[in-house]
């Protein structure tokens, strides 16, 4: 058997990259994103490709927030797959790619704080992510009563 691996999505992954989001979102992991949203931010994620022909397994994205600053989103793994370090390499993935394009600095809201705890983000305020709210956060239907955790990471 194949062992899975992280590679950029691509446009047949999106169907699947929507279900593991909607999945997760059903589960109270994360955010839902529809997916018109995802083929129009496809270049932002990495997925976990099973390499066995099956859809993907794992999605994270990383969206570029301002000219220091970008977001880890959207990470979603297979319950199935969960524990086995998938996430933690899609994330590794998304920080890599902001090192190569000039960023040292992102940030993620989530509801799994203690996940991205031990990857070295701190909680800061939201307050410090003004380009977050303005862009994003505006439209989803939790604003202004946010309940995800800001954190941020400097690399």
């Amino acid at each position: 058997m194949a062992a899975p691996y992280i590679r950029k999505a691509r446009m047949q992954d999106v169907k699947a990259i929507h279900k593991l989001l909607m999945e997760c979102s059903g589960q109270g992991l994360l955010l839902p994103r529809p997916l018109n949203q995802l083929y129009g931010h496809l270049r932002e994620f990495f997925v976990v490709d099973p390499d066995d022909g099956s859809p993907v397994v794992g999605c994270c994205g990383l969206a570029i927030a301002w000219d220091n600053l970008a977001e880890v989103r959207s990470l979603a793994v297979d319950e199935r797959m969960r524990g086995a370090g998938f996430g933690r390499k899609l994330v590794e993935a998304c920080l890599s790619e902001a090192v190569t394009l000039g960023i040292y600095k992102v940030f993620t809201l989530t509801y799994q704080d203690n996940f991205f705890r031990k990857m070295g983000f701190v909680e800061v305020t939201k307050d410090t992510l003004p380009q977050k709210v303005w862009a994003d956060c505006i439209n989803c239907p939790k604003f202004p009563e946010c309940d995800e955790i800001a954190m941020q990471i400097e690399l």
